[in-house]
């Protein structure tokens, strides 16, 4: 049995999601970031980083931080998701680390100086970030101008890694108006059952928190 120790991030999402279209069962366990639950002593042992998710495996022991990795780990463990032919694996994991690299951070640090930065002498560093923000959804559109999805014509992980800072997108102040290939992609992602479910799921942790 998996267990995912979330709550409703755009990094945490990633993992439900991906166990969902795996058809894995697994169990969601809280872990309230607002209210500083992540530097608890007991969530510091799982992963001394003190970040969300952490994936533990009862069987083995087995206790996996970092949503990329996560998200790689079960794709291969489950043979889904990732795709077997080297060019389109490549292309993958191509897409995953510009997520974990590029656009990831860039949304979490342009919400984080839009909203938690000191009214002066923070101008530059919003300025920095939202435009570092708006420049990797730009690519990102015009990637999925050239294919349905992230990295080619096959739904993959690194679809899923994108999803969780759209999900979000509106901490980062993003909008998708001038980015149809990105909406078109979105919505299309989030009208799936296992996404659908997932979301659910992730959104009635913070609901019980």
């Amino acid at each position: 049995m998996y267990h995912v120790h979330a709550f409703a991030t755009p990094n945490s999402v990633k993992v439900p999601i991906a166990l969902e279209e795996l058809g894995v069962p697994y169990q969601l366990h809280a872990v309230n970031v607002r209210a500083g639950e992540q530097r608890h002593e007991a969530f510091l042992a799982l992963n001394p980083n003190g970040k969300v998710p952490v994936l533990a495996e009862t069987d083995s022991g087995f206790v996996l931080t970092e949503s990329a990795a996560i998200l790689v780990h079960l794709a291969e463990r489950h043979g889904a998701l990732l795709p077997v032919e080297p060019r389109a694996r490549a292309r993958t994991f191509e897409q995953l680390f510009v997520h974990a690299s590029g656009l990831g951070p860039a949304f979490g640090q342009a919400g984080h100086f839009r909203r938690a930065a000191p009214a002066d002498g923070s101008a530059y560093a919003i300025e920095r970030f939202a435009g570092e923000a708006e420049r990797q959804l730009r690519l990102l559109d015009r990637v999925l101008g050239e294919h349905r999805f992230a990295a080619g014509d096959s739904y993959t992980i690194a679809d899923i890694a994108h999803f969780g800072w759209l999900w979000r997108r509106g901490f980062a102040g993003i909008e998708l108006t001038d980015a149809p290939n990105v909406a078109r992609w979105y919505d299309e992602i989030a009208a799936r059952a296992a996404v659908a479910a997932a979301l659910a799921k992730v959104e009635a942790l913070a609901a019980a928190s």
